[in-house]
């Protein structure tokens, strides 16, 4: 790194934490998302920006996950979503899917062994390996009595497949019972719908943020995200700084949601 750019980020390290404090000062408390999605994007483009390779793109935003959490407790968000794994990611080649997915299962073990936060799978699980299921099972049984953030970690996750795997399960229900199609042809809306969905009885999100200046949903949380606010920010995930975040949640703030009136 250059003379003058040491020199910038010196002094972005000065000034950048009282801008921030000022930052969070100025939040409007009753203006404040409780539920964020993010779409954690840019891992392997950040690597190749930096000479490195996939995996280490893969870590490196694996190690911004916990700050995410801490910069979301400290303004009073009280669900975050993490779509850490797409059913399309699912097609790439073994060499890069098999470290990644090991980089999640670490992740979310140091997440579950701390119990600060309730954490959630969400994804169509029966896709992934076993040993991955069952990981992210014991940390959602590990986690299910703390007192904390609600985290869904969405693994294996596309909104399509949730909608159909809702429908599928509606359907289960209602054949269980022995109501006839005509029969619910005749009452099915969109709350039994909701009530089938990965994320049944949480509030849907109020932020879609995604990284890494892409500006399309790609799936997430097709459903829920029907009246959400979305954040696009030109930062690469591991990029994703404390700053981004809260200026995220201000452009939130600054809207006036209409919610179609």
């Amino acid at each position: 790194m250059s003379t003058w750019n040491l020199a910038k980020e010196a002094v972005r390290r000065r000034l950048y934490p009282a801008y921030e404090a000022r930052m969070v000062r100025a939040l409007p408390q009753d203006q404040i998302p409780k539920h964020v999605g993010v779409m954690l994007d840019g891992n392997r483009r950040w690597a190749k920006a930096v000479g490195r390779d996939t995996a280490h793109g893969h870590r490196a935003g694996a190690a911004n996950i916990e700050p995410l959490l801490d910069w979301c407790e400290e303004v009073g968000v009280e669900v975050v979503t993490l779509w850490l794994l797409s059913t399309d990611n699912l097609n790439r080649r073994s060499e890069e899917l098999e470290p990644l997915l090991e980089i999640i299962e670490e992740a979310v073990l140091t997440l579950a062994a701390q119990r600060r936060w309730r954490l959630h799978p969400v994804g169509a699980l029966d896709l992934l390996p076993s040993g991955t299921t069952a990981i992210l099972k014991q940390a959602a049984d590990t986690t299910r009595d703390v007192d904390g953030l609600l985290v869904n970690i969405a693994v294996g996750y596309g909104g399509r497949r949730e909608i159909a795997d809702a429908v599928r399960s509606l359907l289960s229900e209602h054949a269980e019972k022995g109501t006839t199609l005509e029969e619910l042809a005749s009452v099915i809306d969109v709350e039994h719908i909701a009530d089938h969905l990965y994320t049944k009885g949480q509030p849907d999100p109020d932020l879609v943020i995604r990284t890494s200046g892409e500006q399309r949903l790609g799936g997430f949380l097709l459903w829920q995200s029907a009246k959400s606010e979305f954040y696009f920010c030109e930062a690469y995930w591991p990029d994703f700084r404390r700053v981004d975040f809260l200026r995220a949640i201000r452009a939130y703030a600054q809207r006036e949601r209409r919610f179609g009136s």
